[in-house]
C-alpha cells in the first residue's frame, strides 16, 4: 500500500468510528426529533382539513373535537363536486397557470442574461431599481394597476383572452424576484463559456439560448414552480378583475360554499382537499429540483 493510501486509513477510520459516537448519535437524535415535531406541527393544518372533509355537519363543531369520524362520509366529496363545477374552474386556472409560467421563465431569464453577461452603462444600478420594487406591497399597486387595466378595457371582458388578460400579461415582464434568482444563477456560470462561444461567432442570442438555458435548469424549474403555485393560489386577483362565473378560477370558486348566513364547512372541506392534492403531489416530485435551484442561485453575487 502507499504513503497516501495507508494515511487515509486512520483518517477514515476516525470517521467512521465519530459517527458511531455517542454524543454524534444524540445530537442526531435531538435534530431528527425537533424536525419531526416541526413537521407534526405544520401538518395539523392538513390532517383537520381532511378530517373536517369526512365528517357530517352535526360533527363540525364539538368539543373535543373528533378527528377520524365513524364512518367517514365519504359522500362529501361527491356533494362538493357536484357544486363545485371542477372542470371548467380547473380548466380556467390552468389555463392561467399554464401562461404565466411560460412568460415568466422566458421574460424572467432573457432579463436576467442582460444583467449579468451582457456588459451595459448602468446595469448595476438598474438592476438595483428592479430589485426596489420588491419593497412595494401589493395594497399599494392594486388600486392604480385596476385603473390601468380599466383604461385599457381588460376588465370586465367575456372573452377569455381579455377577460385573463390582468391576470397573465405581467407575466411578460419577469418580476423583479425572477430576475434575480435566474441572474444569480447565471453569475455562478463561468464567464469563459459565453467568452468561446463569443469567440467561435455565437450571438448573445443564441449564448443565451443553447448555452444558458441548458445550464439553467434548475433555477428556470424554481421560478416556474414558484409561479404555478402562485397563480394557483391566487385568489385576490381573480376576485378583482374576473367578473364573470365561467372564468372563475378553483381559489375563487371555493368562495361559493361560504354564504352570506351559512357556510358548508364540509363540503368547503373536501373541495379544498382535492384542490390542494395536485400541490402537495407536484411538490413531492419536484423537491429535489427546488431545493437545487434555490441552493445554487446564492454561489456566486
Amino acid at each position: 500500500m502507499s504513503e497516501a493510501g495507508s494515511a487515509a486509513v486512520p483518517q477514515l477510520r476516525r470517521r467512521l468510528l465519530g459517527r458511531y459516537a455517542p454524543s454524534f448519535l444524540l445530537q442526531r437524535g435531538v435534530i431528527y426529533l425537533l424536525l419531526i415535531v416541526l413537521s407534526a406541527i405544520f401538518a395539523v393544518p392538513l390532517l383537520w382539513m381532511v378530517s373536517t372533509s369526512l365528517k357530517p355537519r352535526s360533527l363540525l363543531f364539538v368539543f373535543p373535537p373528533v378527528w377520524i369520524p365513524q364512518p367517514p362520509l365519504w359522500r362529501n366529496y361527491y356533494d362538493a363536486l357536484t357544486f363545485f363545477p371542477l372542470v371548467p374552474y380547473l380548466a380556467n386556472t390552468l389555463y392561467i397557470a399554464g401562461f404565466n409560467v411560460v412568460g415568466h421563465v422566458l421574460s424572467a431569464s432573457l432579463v436576467a442574461y442582460g444583467f449579468s453577461r451582457i456588459d451595459w452603462p448602468g446595469r448595476d444600478k438598474v438592476f438595483i431599481l428592479v430589485l426596489s420594487t420588491m419593497m412595494l406591497p401589493g395594497v399599494v399597486t392594486m388600486i392604480p394597476l385596476y385603473l390601468f387595466w380599466r383604461r385599457v378595457h381588460l376588465v370586465g371582458s367575456s372573452v377569455p383572452l381579455h377577460g385573463f388578460g390582468p391576470l397573465m400579461l405581467p407575466s411578460l415582464f419577469g418580476g423583479a424576484f425572477n430576475i434575480f434568482l435566474i441572474r444569480q444563477f447565471f453569475m455562478s456560470i463561468p464567464e469563459e463559456l459565453c467568452d468561446a462561444a463569443r469567440i467561435d461567432g455565437c450571438s448573445e442570442l443564441r449564448i443565451y439560448a443553447q448555452i444558458m438555458l441548458p445550464l439553467a435548469r434548475p433555477a428556470l424549474a424554481t421560478v416556474a414552480l414558484f409561479t404555478f403555485l402562485g397563480s394557483w393560489n391566487d385568489f385576490m386577483g381573480p376576485l378583482i378583475y374576473l367578473t364573470s362565473r365561467d372564468q372563475y378560477t378553483l381559489s375563487l370558486g371555493l368562495r361559493q360554499f361560504q354564504g352570506q348566513y351559512s357556510t358548508q364547512w364540509n363540503l368547503l372541506m373536501a373541495a379544498s382537499t382535492v384542490v390542494t392534492l395536485p400541490i402537495i403531489v407536484l411538490f413531492f416530485f419536484t423537491q429535489k429540483t427546488f431545493i437545487q435551484g434555490v441552493a445554487l442561485t446564492g454561489i456566486k453575487g
